[in-house]
């Protein structure tokens, strides 16, 4: 049965930083690309409809595209509503704002603090009869929140109508891993515990927090990204093959493969904070929050157990890449005599900055001997996702398709594998920017190792 589409979107945090940067691009791609033609209502404390059209103006000028008539379309469909979010007058404007408005989708692009809020004064004004809600990350801070404010959300939503974006679920190369897998068998046979060694996942940035130092601190590299992105990527690249055509059938699979991940323990984990963090502005004074993250994960299934997973992420690291790398064991005879490196066979997988797909492979050198020398194919190179993800994400939602949004039960279940590192439960190691974080991590690795640090193709250097 066809899903109708949302017929009005509104957003709240219209003059906030992601709308300037994300949202008014993704809307401007939207009705370049797709047509979208449906009013826009920007609700913030002090956005004017002439200030909205100014900060979207803006946005396009740095963030956008230069398209003179999708722009002017952009600012035809903007509507304002000005009003704190904690006066219920608020949302009885935006109840008149809406007027004929039957299956309004609402963006909540604000702090998560202010969801409970903004889901209250939705329901009590009417506003969310028949509408949607998309709800930012991080969704929580941790088990115990995520499931009170699953709760709360259930009060005035079913869970059919509530979108939990986590932009990587948006991302071309995220979608690549999975395509992948599933629309050629040569992976299917060789992707589990009787083939793979081990499995690493790097996601990397060579640059601090920059202005997000308040935000920051209040989340650290385990809140910001592994218990989203990374975990994401990970079950794109580890769960089971979905069958059945709709959406939730993907979901399902994701769901069980977070339910077999074993929960985290301050074993697992080695926390890091590069030198000179606790200079930036809006970071607390002796702040213990980290800004990197190695973990070892243990997936208890007949697919992986046994099967040791490396997953770091970090600011101020060496380089900018995201990848995954998937290390294949040797024969269990090396026929030819060689002594042979562990690591010279395996998959890497690239997210960014470029989308590549390549095979490691021993093959012999020429010349008379019966020597090898190790090569990598690369299968498919690609730019960067030329769609945002959130312009992706939003159509999906205007369009009631929740395929690339998180689920109640996977997102409490991601809670649950970091619930247990959460906070100041191991030491913080100190590193210094533009290494790849600090020594403790290649002792969490240790025999399974080493790291496999990205290397970016040299038009990327």
């Amino acid at each position: 049965m066809a899903v109708p589409s949302s017929d009005t979107l509104v957003f709240f945090g219209a003059t906030g930083d992601l709308a300037y940067k994300q949202i008014f691009p993704s809307l401007l791609g939207l009705i370049r690309e797709e047509g979208f033609s449906l009013p826009i209502i920007g609700v913030s404390l002090d956005g004017s409809l002439d200030k909205l059209k100014e900060r979207a103006r803006d946005s396009l000028e740095h963030h956008g595209a230069l398209d003179q008539e999708a722009s002017q379309k952009l600012m035809g469909l903007l509507h304002a509503v000005q009003g704190d979010y904690n006066d219920p007058a608020t949302y009885q404007k935006l109840r008149q704002e809406l007027g004929k408005s039957e299956r309004p989708l609402h963006y909540l692009a604000i702090h998560p603090t202010m969801f409970v809020k903004v889901v209250e004064g939705l329901a009590k004004s009417g506003c969310s009869t028949n509408a949607r809600v998309v709800l930012e990350k991080p969704f929580g801070r941790d088990l115990a929140s995520a499931r009170e404010l699953n709760k709360i959300l259930h009060q005035y939503f079913p869970e059919e109508s509530i979108y939990r974006i986590d932009h990587y679920l948006g991302k071309e190369p995220v979608q690549n891993i999975l395509y992948t897998r599933f629309a050629n068998p040569i992976f299917e046979p060789i992707l589990n515990r009787h083939h793979v060694r081990s499995i690493q996942i790097t996601m990397a940035e060579d640059f601090g927090v920059e202005d997000r130092g308040k935000f920051y601190d209040e989340a650290g590299a385990i809140r910001d990204v592994m218990q989203n992105h990374m975990l994401q990527i990970l079950a794109s690249l580890t769960m089971d093959p979905y069958t059945g055509g709709d959406y939730e059938s993907v979901r399902d699979e994701k769901a069980r493969l977070f339910k077999a991940i074993t929960p985290l323990t301050p074993k697992d984990v080695v926390r890091g904070q590069f030198n000179g963090y606790l200079s930036v502005p809006g970071v607390s004074p002796g702040s213990t929050v980290e800004t990197f993250a190695a973990v070892k994960v243990a997936i208890d299934n007949w697919r992986w157990g046994g099967v040791p997973i490396f997953i770091r992420c970090g600011k101020e690291l060496a380089l900018t890449c995201t990848e995954v790398m998937v290390e294949f064991k040797r024969p269990p005879r090396e026929s030819f005599g060689e002594i042979v490196p562990v690591l010279s066979s395996h998959m890497r997988a690239r997210i960014s900055p470029d989308i590549s797909i390549s095979m490691g492979l021993r093959v012999k050198k020429p010349g008379e001997r019966m020597a090898g020398q190790d090569v990598e194919l690369t299968f498919v190179r690609q730019a960067a996702d030329d769609m945002p993800p959130y312009q992706r994400l939003l159509g999906d939602a205007m369009r009631g398709s929740a395929e690339l949004f998180a689920r109640e039960d996977s997102i409490e279940v991601q809670w649950r594998v970091v619930d247990g590192i959460l906070g100041d439960v191991t030491p913080l190691y100190n590193y210094a920017p533009g290494s790849w974080g600090p020594e403790e991590a290649y002792q969490l690795i240790g025999k399974h190792g080493p790291w496999l640090n990205p290397r970016l193709p040299e038009s990327k250097q």
